[in-house]
């Protein structure tokens, strides 16, 4: 009888240990804050470890946490200490990355801070971080291991001038995607003009399928924290502002380019706020924007064209859309013919039916010419995009990530999105 009762209760541990762990049994309900440096040049990349700090509330992804949706330039690994099980799995792109294909890169070295967050394990776990080149071949890697219970894991207390409110509560975040909206370049006194920035933004994204036909998956926050002064940077101008984020344009030396690389300072800012995703909007009408895959976007608030910009920037930060623009008078290898890029909407027929192969009308000829007609809903194979013109296709003629002037996003990025807002919920 004894022999019965311990082989009993052997299977049973092994049922155990087979039965998928639930999030709250692997993580607690707070946020681990992993800050890196990621420097190097065009032929080397290094990855360091910068600070660990700790916020309550988990405002992320509770399920698909061991899988990718896309893969990224990047991405990050949290596995038990024995490396066996997967627990959490990120992707990511930087500005690093981005910065590793210029000039400037084949003659200095640089830094970049990077941030990135994860739920809070309830016991010690290895954090593995890779990047990736253009060919999708891993360049570097880093791993370390972090116990909850180290002493030197910093708690995170709120910004001391920064107030936040919603703009729209769908519902809990454990249902919802929450999106941040952070002041850049706006003064003490400019906090109501930031929050109607805030509202036309988030009205311009939300009027766009798919977001407007799931908007209660999501929940807006204003986060208004005050600059020094009104502006950011823009260097050919030779302005200079004292603002929040340090934002400037000229990033690369691409006068609408509009990034920011204080990212420990932006996440400073939206400590104790509930966000997932981060919209910054510059107070400038100065044309220009930047969006960066999971990290975050910038946009300038009071030109002309800032609603679609903000729309398109989005598509980069929050889905990892791909600019589908081309220049026609240069060819830039962004996109190398040998390797598929991840992003969803873009392909060097490499892998062609990994994408949207399956949209495409019967018969239909690829690459396929541009008909003049139905260009934002006729689903192709044309030439020119991610700023190739040969080499690389995009799945319409026009889209909301290829032209200002397209009202909607084709096809194949609303369903790229759509895969995306079901991945975080």
């Amino acid at each position: 009888m004894k022999r019965v009762i311990i082989l009993f209760s052997f299977l049973l541990g092994l049922t155990n240990g087979l039965r998928a762990q639930s999030f709250e049994e692997i993580f607690s309900d707070s946020t681990l804050r992993l800050d890196y440096v990621f420097s190097g040049n065009n032929r080397e990349q290094v990855i360091s470890l910068d600070a660990l700090s700790s916020s309550s509330g988990w405002y992320g992804r509770r399920e698909n946490r061991s899988k990718l949706l896309l893969q990224g330039n990047g991405q990050l690994t949290v596995t038990d200490t024995l490396g066996h099980d997967t627990l959490y799995f990120h992707s990511f792109s930087t500005l690093f990355q981005e910065w590793q294909s210029t000039e400037e890169a084949t003659h200095v070295h640089r830094s970049f801070e990077n941030v990135f967050l994860v739920p809070m394990p309830r016991v010690a776990v290895n954090i593995t971080i890779t990047l990736s080149d253009t060919h999708r071949r891993e360049t570097s890697r880093l791993t370390h291991r972090v116990d909850p219970a180290d002493i030197l894991i910093r708690p995170l207390k709120a910004w001391p001038t920064a107030e936040w409110q919603y703009l729209k509560k769908s519902g809990d975040s454990r249902q919802c995607i929450d999106v941040a909206f952070v002041s850049e370049g706006y003064r003490v006194g400019e906090m109501d003009l930031f929050l109607q920035d805030c509202r036309e933004s988030m009205e311009a994204i939300l009027a766009h399928e798919p977001f407007y036909s799931q908007a209660d998956r999501f929940n807006f926050i204003a986060v208004c924290a005050p600059s020094e002064e009104s502006g950011v940077s823009i260097p050919h101008r030779d302005e200079w502002r004292q603002t929040l984020l340090g934002s400037s344009y000229d990033t690369f030396y691409s006068e609408r380019y509009l990034t920011t690389s204080n990212l420990k300072r932006l996440h400073d800012v939206l400590a104790t706020v509930p966000y997932e995703h981060i919209i910054i909007l510059a107070n400038t009408a100065n044309y220009g924007g930047g969006g960066i895959y999971n990290s975050y976007l910038l946009s300038a608030a009071h030109n002309t064209k800032s609603r679609p910009v903000v729309v398109h920037e989005f598509g980069h930060s929050f889905a990892g859309l791909a600019d589908e623009y081309f220049y026609d008078d240069q060819y830039e290898t962004v996109y190398p013919a040998d390797t598929e890029p991840w992003e969803p909407n873009l392909t060097t027929l490499v892998d062609f039916p990994s994408k949207w192969a399956d949209m495409l009308p019967q018969g239909l000829p690829v690459p396929t010419l541009p008909s003049g007609q139905n260009v934002y809903e006729e689903v192709g194979v044309y030439e020119g995009g991610g700023y190739q013109s040969h080499g690389v296709y995009r799945p319409a003629q026009e889209c909301r990530m290829k032209i200002n002037e397209a009202p909607v996003f084709c096809p194949v990025c609303k369903r790229a999105i759509s895969r995306v807002i079901d991945y975080h919920h």
